[in-house]
């Protein structure tokens, strides 16, 4: 058998033509080239598995941290109370709720109203609404009318299981809790929850108690006008409240009535005949809260607060113990039936102490932030930090003597006059006729530029020279927060009551706050200094460095004297609720003593805290009674009285220009105890 054997292949060397390479056939192909396509693909799964991770990280975050677990209970009516520095709680404000509403039971008008301004597709979403959300986004960027997008459900999360804080995580989880009440709740069930625990201003909540707040009637019962201006109110209670900016409420009513008409709940000529319901309060029962600055302080807690339903404490910045001073050395020795009251703060605004009457059960009438009197000679620091700004020196002149042409001719007193007098002298003798000279010759429109940088916003009378004598009527507060602004050097001071963060670097450079010059700042303190030494102020010396102004109106109906020492500025004030004459007292009298006596008791706690104590007291606890004097001292006279301190029966009184306390115990074998603190004599003359 032949067998042919395969001839071996022949190697033919590959020759290149025109220079051009052969591949080796033999060489590994490379692999085809990633198309961009798919390249996009693979990067954007993978970013899809992230964010999906994410996105279950995220959920599970939510679920741990939303209150869904009580999303579904009874909501608790909203609670503020306030503490004092030390953690003892001053007030306690609950809100005026009444019985939930029944969306069957309402006329078709009054949840339409709600729907046509807060949600349109109330009935349509499952929560939360992209296409409002979308809207709202464009009208913001755009411009337009500035717009939110959270549906009812999600205002229902927000305002009962939520805080105010406007964060990303707060609207994840309000979106979280929407979903979660679409869920376990029918629709009418969620209108129903919001319409009976909205806040409508005036410290109610609900519809029911707004409605019978404002007109006096049963929701059942409301008119399309009236459902329209309630519905315009959950925008913002407290600024659109029609006790208060009725205007506003107007106008806000209007754009309801509008949304209706849009919607198809009222037509064109049914909204054409709305008029503005008339509001029908009969009964003012905002309950008073035991303080007068607990009055004051607790509107700007429920801003602060925002409209939750959360029980919140807040810290203000009232000392206990300073509060119990003003207490105690306000109810001393007040003659007849006058009034007094006194109001501490930091140089910074911080307020704290206040006391608004001698008696708040008989009169929660605040008489340091509401009623207006005139500041008279307290006045004359305007005046002469105008003259000072202008160039005026302390050892400049101007005439003393009476003034015996035009209109207005005031007199000093006690008939004091001279040739001339240094601007210091006649400020701390408190000159009234060089002081209407002067803002003659400074002009009232720097005078008046002056006190609104220092923050007075009262009325001033412009070409009135007797604006130059403080006729013009101002609260106790605002002229106490411009003297703690001569004191921080650093205008204007807002007087308040709860902790203000500092500005930033930024904020101070470009926005304030203002300053005197080292001239001007010096030279009004040294004529502050100057009252306090040797002039009218002489009662009210201490023995460090004091600065204060007295003051006293035409027939002494009223008295005041105001002042900074110690890192405090305290402005006291004395007069009759019926602007009657005072007998006998004048500002640098009574008012001086019990300033000096506050900043006396006080001393050793005027220094500002860089941080609140640790929390001693239950802030659940009872509120103490911080206007509620322990026993009011009995006048005798002007320089007498006789009252109940510590155990101790206490008669004080002035001798010789000495104070004199003489202790008694009721009590027990204890020896009587005598101290003397020294008191300079009544100034005589102009106050």
């Amino acid at each position: 058998m032949l067998r042919f054997r395969k001839p071996a292949a022949i190697e033919v060397a590959a020759v290149p033509a025109a220079g051009v390479p052969i591949p080796d056939p033999n060489a590994a192909f490379p692999p085809p080239a990633e198309t961009r396509a798919r390249k996009w693909l693979r990067r954007s799964g993978r970013a899809f598995a992230v964010l999906c991770a994410a996105f279950i990280l995220l959920v599970g975050w939510l679920v741990l941290t939303a209150p869904l677990s009580k999303s579904l209970e009874p909501i608790a009516p909203p609670e503020i109370t306030l503490l004092a520095v030390d953690g003892t709680p001053i007030a306690r404000m609950g809100a005026v709720v009444d019985k939930p509403v029944e969306v069957a039971k309402l006329p078709a008008h009054v949840p339409a109203a709600f729907l046509a301004i807060e949600d349109r597709r109330f009935y349509s979403h499952w929560g939360v609404d992209p296409r409002s959300i979308a809207r709202a986004v464009w009208a913001n960027v755009s411009g337009g009318r500035r717009q939110g997008g959270s549906t009812i459900t999600q205002q229902l999360a927000k305002f009962t299981f939520l805080t105010p804080k406007r964060t990303l995580g707060r609207k994840a989880r309000e979106a979280l809790i929407a979903f979660w009440l679409e869920a376990w709740l029918t629709k009418d069930e969620i209108l129903e929850r919001y319409l009976s625990n909205a806040y409508f201003g005036d410290n109610r909540y609900g519809l029911r108690a707004a409605s019978l707040h404002y007109f006096s009637r049963q929701p059942e019962k409301l008119t399309p006008a009236q459902a329209a201006m309630l519905a315009g109110l959950v925008q913002a209670p407290s600024r659109l409240a029609p006790t208060k900016n009725p205007e506003l409420a107007e106008k806000r009513m209007r754009l309801v009535v509008g949304a209706m008409v849009d919607t198809g709940a009222l037509s064109t000529v049914e909204a054409r005949a709305i008029r503005t319901p008339r509001i029908d309060v009969r009964t003012r029962d905002d309950l008073p809260t035991g303080t007068y600055f607990a009055d004051w302080a607790l509107p700007e807690a429920r801003k602060l607060s925002d409209v939750g339903y959360a029980r919140r404490t807040i810290r203000t910045t009232l000392d206990a113990r300073l509060q119990a001073v003003a207490r105690r050395v306000a109810g001393r020795a007040v003659p007849g039936k006058a009034q007094v009251a006194l109001v501490a703060m930091r140089p910074n605004g911080e307020v704290v102490a206040m006391v608004g009457g001698r008696d708040y059960a008989a009169s929660p009438f605040n008489r340091v932030t509401q009623a207006r009197r005139q500041p008279g000679s307290t006045f004359k620091l305007f005046v002469y930090l105008a003259a000072l700004k202008d160039g005026w020196r302390p050892d400049d002149t101007i005439a003393n003597s009476p003034i015996a042409t035009g209109a207005y001719q005031p007199k000093n007193a006690g008939g004091a006059y001279s040739g001339s007098i240094t601007l210091e002298e006649a400020f701390a003798r408190s000159s009234n006729v060089a002081a209407v000279r002067l803002l003659q010759q400074v002009g009232d429109d720097k005078v008046i530029r002056v006190a609104r940088d220092l923050g007075v916003t009262a009325p001033l009378a412009k070409g009135d020279p007797s604006l130059a004598l403080g006729t013009s009527s101002i609260t106790l507060l605002e002229l106490t927060a411009a003297y703690a602004a001569v004191a921080a050097n650093s205008y204007p001071v807002v007087p308040h009551a709860f902790k203000e963060a500092e500005p930033g670097w930024f904020e101070s450079f470009f926005f304030g706050p203002h300053h005197f010059g080292a001239r001007v700042h010096g030279d009004i303190e040294r004529m502050l200094r100057a009252a306090v030494n040797r002039g009218t102020g002489r009662a009210a010396r201490l023995p460090q460095a004091n600065y204060g102004k007295t003051g006293t109106t035409q027939d002494s109906r009223d008295a005041l004297f105001v002042g900074y020492a110690n890192g405090l500025v305290v402005g006291v004030w004395i007069g009759n609720d019926d602007n009657s004459p005072l007998s006998g007292v004048t500002g640098g009298g009574l008012p001086a003593r019990i300033w000096r006596d506050f900043m006396v008791q006080a001393r050793g706690h005027s220094a500002p805290r860089s941080a609140p104590p640790a929390r001693t007291t239950d802030p659940g606890g009872p509120v103490q009674p911080l206007d509620v004097s322990e026993i009011p001292a009995i006048p005798i006279s002007d320089r007498t009285s006789v009252g109940l301190e510590k155990g101790n029966a206490v008669i004080s009184t002035e001798i010789n220009g000495t104070r004199i306390d003489l202790k008694l115990p009721i009590g027990g074998d204890r020896a009587a105890e005598v101290q003397a603190q020294p008191a300079q004599p009544l100034p005589q003359g102009p106050q």
